[in-house]
């Protein structure tokens, strides 16, 4: 088990457990299996609607074509998935795994794709017998695949075993009366890194940088400050979250 150090843009360092090679093992089953199971059902279709014996009765090319259309799921699942599912795919959800950039930005498309490329090389059959993606992650310390470190990628665990939640808990008052209710679009992450830079650049006096993070808190959620100020906005903030996520 190793972790996983990332500086976000707001220069707070936060730390994350790499999955482990037997995480992504289990999770890629499960996609394996998720894959039989749709070949299984499109085999079944086409045998109850006949629809094989139609495609028997077409040149080669027009019946591979159709076989190789029927097949693209498969093909592009894992590129689907980790696009629209925020860095995952149905089997990396359940085992509580996803993808993300080393750098501190959210990974997007391109980082996506250029996985799913080397992915073909290192997982896929036939190539994906020689083990290639499996001994590139045994001997990574941040458990990557060569997709990953050319995508600049790695896939961390979000099973809580220290869990983030302790570090952006606060004691609300029973009477507290929240001001801002459109923190909900918050993160659990965004508001740890939102509370460490708010009492790092607190304990520095660095009032400039709490207005900078007023500012990007706005902008995130369509806030409009009516506090006194920006310390005052970003306690606020954080109050506010606290009050909602505590009664959810």
């Amino acid at each position: 088990m190793s972790e996983l150090s990332i500086t976000t843009t707001q220069n707070v360092d936060i730390n994350f457990r790499t999955a482990t090679t037997g995480e992504r093992m289990l999770a890629y089953l499960i996609d394996f299996v998720i894959w039989v199971a749709y070949y299984f059902v499109v085999d079944i279709i086409f045998s109850m609607t006949g629809f094989d014996d139609y495609i028997s009765t077409l040149d080669y090319w027009s019946g591979n074509a159709i076989y190789v259309f029927f097949g693209l799921p498969v093909f592009l699942y894992t590129l689907i998935f980790e696009t629209f599912m925020d860095g995952q795919t149905p089997g990396k959800r359940l085992i509580k795994i996803k993808v993300i950039k080393i750098d501190g930005y959210q990974a997007g498309f391109g980082d996506y794709l250029m996985r799913w490329i080397f992915r073909i090389v290192e997982v896929t059959p036939p190539f994906g017998f020689l083990f290639i993606g499996l001994i590139t992650m045994a001997v990574n310390k941040k458990t990557q695949r060569l997709g990953d470190m050319a995508a600049g990628t790695a896939v961390i665990s979000l099973k809580n075993d220290i869990t983030i939640n302790h570090t952006i808990l606060k004691e609300i008052n029973d009477a507290y009366v929240p001001l801002y209710p459109l923190v909900i679009r918050l993160s659990d992450n965004d508001v740890r890194i939102i509370k460490e830079t708010y009492e790092t650049s607190l304990k520095s006096t660095d009032f400039a940088m709490i207005a900078k993070l007023q500012k990007k808190i706005e902008d995130v959620t369509g806030i409009k400050s009516v506090s006194a100020n920006a310390t005052a906005f970003v306690d606020t903030v954080l109050n506010d979250y606290n009050f909602y996520t505590q009664r959810m």
